[in-house]
């Protein structure tokens, strides 16, 4: 489990196909005290953590993981900068929202507004992720909690501060930027119950 609070930003050193595809990620993070095994969302991703290095750690990404987040819609290439969250901690603060790391889909920026020193993203999601979309509602996008802040159909529009453009990969996107989504679990609960009772 994650919260969406962002706490590095990995660059991607190489990905290679072995049956699966493996990504060698730079971080910041002291990888010693990383274990093998240790779950860390990059991008939103869920990952489990195969290798480690002096500044770096290894992750195999599945073909299911490839077909559903922006690792297979836009690639990885080196060099590229994501977001980075270890798992929470029980006990740890939570400052987001409860981020599973397990993208329902990929969102596209569609339009891009300065309003201030912030920015106005609107996306495009999937139709079928549209329903569990509300505004003031939480979704992740790339792994960073944001707030819905209206809704029309599947677009829906969320703002960006200057801090979260500084800490995270939001500070280098572009209109047409794929991003991972990951729906609130809470909306997805009342949805099926909802299909249930009617």
């Amino acid at each position: 489990m994650f919260t969406g609070i962002v706490t590095d930003i990995g660059t991607i050193r190489e990905v290679e196909k072995r049956g699966d595809l493996r990504a060698r990620i730079a971080t910041s993070y002291d990888t010693e005290g990383i274990e093998i095994g240790a779950s860390i969302a990059c991008d939103g991703v869920c990952l489990t953590v195969i290798e480690t290095g002096p500044d770096w750690f290894d992750v195999e990404i599945s073909a299911e993981t490839v077909e559903k987040t922006t690792v297979g819609h836009n690639g990885w290439p080196e060099g590229h900068r994501i977001n980075l969250e270890r798992a929470l901690k029980v006990g740890d603060e939570l400052g987001g929202h409860i981020v599973s790391g397990h993208v329902d889909g990929v969102a596209e920026v569609i339009s891009m507004v300065d309003e201030g020193d912030s920015t106005r993203l609107t996306f495009r999601a999937p139709q079928a992720l549209a329903k569990f979309i509300a505004p003031k509602g939480s979704v992740a996008l790339n792994g960073t909690s944001l707030t819905v802040n209206d809704v029309s159909g599947a677009e829906f529009g969320v703002n960006l501060i200057p801090h979260t453009k500084t800490v995270t990969t939001w500070g280098d996107v572009k209109q047409g930027d794929a991003a991972n989504l990951e729906v609130d679990t809470m909306a997805r609960y009342v949805a099926r119950l909802r299909e249930v009772e009617g």
